[in-house]
């Protein structure tokens, strides 16, 4: 029997506020900063205190929710999700469930097989938990909490179940982190745990419209481990089914190093988290004209630059998505496509996702570190472009910009890299070569024509390695037939 997977994803975002959701506490780098010092009564959960709505944060949910299309309700309800979290002191979170701030909306992905569509239930706003570090030292066991993430603002974005495979999956995901960072709301950095995946799993045999039981993988923090999760849990789910077993409800957690998922608790309805209205937080209300506002505001959104890309400056679709993945790239990409007019945008955008993306990637670091500017990866696409220096010359020259931040026409000047164009010196080289090698030039012309090649190199050594390579060839051809001729 052929199956089907059904693949449904909650997404959580860290918001970019400069404070945590319902107090003043200011949000840190949880890879930086020191454990358990940024912290106050509210995110401790001490009692007699009140939460207070970060409008910051409700600003950058209602961007996420307008550029996912979704329906912002005039009024939205803070609820209190009972569970127990050892890292969130209260014994409960404070989110969203029946009334979210953004509903019913939808994000286009492209794939292989064309456009989908995915459909987006909700984006509703709630506090992160904290962090647990699990050591075992001198034979025990036992767990660390650091509470300088309780209290950040979360967007939790839930789709339908509308994904049928790892590529859509993977198409959604890459496109929605497009957004959060495009539109300010989340950084985008996996590496940082600022965006965090879930996937909701099932099977069934095609045709059938029946969803099978799901299964729900938890905290997958990168892409990477998201397609292996859900590759490793829908062939788990098909075996399950063709021996003849059922597949239970359940949460399950991603074993990087095994490369499997591991059970950690049956999965609960909304009914064992006892929801209930935050008796702290009257209703958060939305205002038409604060909506507008916002969505007035929306930066070009990253798909539709993409199609713009294709269509102004006849990018392929796929080059176009990795560079509005990250609206600094999109943007250096743009500015310096105007600053080399004769430079087809194609080979722009070649040099930045090719040669500057690797040595970006060789020396870990980010696009936010480059030390040359757009008019400056213009000027060494320029030069190249005009055969004042070649693709090879180019990108070592780029190499030693990217690493000192120095400009390409000083480096080549300095070190004497620029081609040699003029006509007449390499004539003169060509006639120098021929002249040199008499009993080469016989052999040519006794009929063993792959001499020419032979005759390129040699003048090229004679250049220096700087001949214009098409001038170059041009010249040889014109010389040798005249000798040809006599």
């Amino acid at each position: 029997m052929q199956y089907e997977a059904v693949i449904g994803l909650e997404v959580h975002a860290e918001l970019a506020t400069q404070s945590k959701m319902f107090c003043g506490c200011p949000v840190v780098d949880s890879t930086q900063a020191t454990p358990n010092t940024t912290v106050c009564p509210v995110c401790e959960g001490l009692p007699g205190v009140l939460p207070v709505v970060n409008r910051q944060a409700v600003e950058l949910a209602l961007r996420v929710g307008l550029a996912l299309n979704c329906t912002i309700p005039p009024v939205s309800l803070f609820d209190r999700k009972n569970y127990f979290y050892p890292d969130l002191p209260k014994g409960y979170q404070i989110s969203q469930f029946e009334n979210p701030l953004a509903k019913n909306g939808w994000l286009v992905i492209d794939t292989s097989a064309g456009e989908r569509t995915v459909r987006i239930r909700r984006a509703h706003l709630e506090e992160d938990a904290g962090k647990l570090t699990h050591v075992t030292r001198d034979g025990s066991t036992y767990s660390l909490v650091d509470l300088n993430r309780a209290g950040v603002p979360l967007l939790e974005i839930v789709t339908e179940p509308d994904m049928h495979s790892v590529e859509e999956a993977r198409a959604y995901c890459e496109q929605l982190r497009a957004i959060l960072r495009a539109v300010g709301a989340n950084s985008g950095d996996l590496e940082k745990g600022v965006i965090r995946f879930e996937a909701n799993v099932s099977v069934r045999p095609v045709g059938s419209l029946e969803l099978g039981t799901r299964t729900e993988i938890k905290n997958l923090n990168s892409f990477r481990a998201m397609e292996r999760g859900i590759e490793y849990e829908v062939q788990r789910q098909i075996a399950l089914l063709e021996s003849g077993q059922e597949v239970r409800q359940e949460t399950l957690g991603w074993n990087e190093a095994e490369n499997c998922t591991v059970s950690q608790r049956s999965k609960e309805e909304a009914h064992d988290y006892r929801y209930f209205p935050e008796p702290d937080l009257p209703p958060l209300v939305v205002e038409k004209d604060w909506v507008e506002r916002v969505r007035a505001a929306l930066p070009e959104l990253p798909r539709a630059r993409a199609q713009r890309f294709v269509r102004q400056y006849g990018l392929g679709m796929t080059d176009a998505m990795i560079l509005v993945s990250d609206l600094m790239v999109a943007d250096y990409f743009e500015a310096a496509v105007l600053a080399a007019p004769q430079v087809p945008a194609p080979k722009i955008a070649n040099w930045i996702t090719g040669e500057v993306f690797a040595w970006l990637n060789q020396n870990a670091t980010g696009f936010d570190t480059l030390k040359i500017s757009p008019a400056a990866l213009a000027e060494l696409a320029e030069m190249t472009q005009a055969g004042q220096i070649n693709l090879t010359t180019a990108k070592a020259v780029l190499v030693e910009m990217l690493s000192t931040g120095r400009g390409a026409r000083q480096i080549t000047e300095e070190k004497g890299l620029l081609q040699i164009s003029d006509n007449s010196k390499i004539a003169n080289l060509v006639s120098q070569v021929l002249s040199d090698h008499p009993q080469e030039l016989a052999s040519y012309l006794g009929g063993k024509e792959t001499l020419s090649n032979w005759f390129f190199g040699q003048v090229m050594r004679a250049a220096g390695g700087q001949a214009n390579p098409a001038i170059l060839r041009s010249e040889l051809e014109r010389q040798l037939i005249k000798h040809k001729e006599r």
